[in-house]
């Protein structure tokens, strides 16, 4: 019983195939608990699993163990969103000696200002090294980055990640606690993305946001295919059957696909490649807007 417990305090970092984990992302630097190397495993591991929604579409689970993780990211060769990232991607840290704590981060993008309030469905991390005090966010598996661990710093106000645009706030939330929001900007100018507290969650904890996101009527990625794919110099996204490519100078272009379009599109840009049953289904969806 004590073991069980103990392990579901943790990630489950001895139960990963590291070395496949890292060819998957392409990683071939040091196995060292350092920034430098957070800030590699955070780059390559964000620029090469891509955000993808699609076995809900399928009408399927979304399993959190890490044996699934794999499965699907590493060896299939597949994306998924926040959870299934943060989850596999917590395993790897964990493995290389990291400290790293699970948070839930609450998606806003622009409901600040009109004060209306979401689930907190977002997972992402909280990391630190042997090397020093700082505080890291790692955040994989949001689909539009960061290229990099941002440090959770007070009064840090606009930065950047390689070209993108960042600002990160701290505020006091309605228990006069921290509450740190962070803003990105896009085309639409800057938006408040999401809001987070350090208080820590744990596998268990991911599981019930999990099911809410995966399940509910009131999700949005259980209506319709949503993809991101995000590098240094572009942002992909598609959004049911529009395919929006935004550039970190706040420029982006949409254009509306044929269902036909849709397989080819997910190989050559978010690198999915579906069986043969999994892209009859998609393109022959009935719901699709063209």
């Amino acid at each position: 019983m004590t073991e069980a417990v103990h392990r579901d305090d943790r990630w489950l970092g001895e139960d990963l195939d590291l070395d496949a984990y890292l060819t998957r992302i392409g990683y071939e630097g040091p196995r060292t608990a350092t920034v430098d190397t957070l800030h590699a495993l955070v780059r390559a591991h964000t620029t090469t699993i891509p955000f993808e929604n699609l076995e809900i579409i399928f009408g399927r689970g979304i399993p959190l163990d890490l044996d699934a993780l794999q499965d699907k990211l590493i060896r299939r060769r597949r994306g998924g969103y926040c959870f299934e990232n943060a989850g596999l991607f917590a395993a790897a840290l964990e493995r290389f000696g990291f400290g790293v704590s699970g948070l839930s981060g609450r998606v806003t993008y622009g409901a600040l200002a009109t004060g209306a309030l979401r689930p907190a469905t977002h997972a992402l991390l909280r990391v630190t090294t042997p090397e020093d005090e700082r505080v890291w966010i790692c955040d994989v598996g949001f689909g539009f980055g960061p290229l990099a661990p941002y440090e959770l710093v007070d009064g840090r106000g606009e930065f950047t990640l390689g070209d993108w645009h960042y600002r990160l706030e701290r505020r006091v939330d309605d228990t006069d606690g921290d509450l740190w929001v962070l803003f990105q900007r896009s085309h639409e100018g800057w938006i408040d993305r999401y809001t987070f507290t350090e208080n820590p969650q744990y596998r268990i904890d991911w599981a019930v946001g999990n099911h809410f996101v995966s399940t509910s009527p009131r999700s949005p990625f259980t209506t319709r295919p949503f993809l991101q794919r995000f590098l240094p110099e572009v942002h992909h996204v598609l959004d049911d059957v529009t395919l929006t490519t935004e550039y970190p100078d706040g420029t982006a272009r949409s254009r509306e696909l044929e269902p036909g379009e849709l397989p080819k599109v997910l190989a050559e840009i978010f690198d999915i490649d579906l069986d043969e049953s999994d892209t009859q289904t998609l393109v022959a969806m009935p719901w699709r807007t063209v």
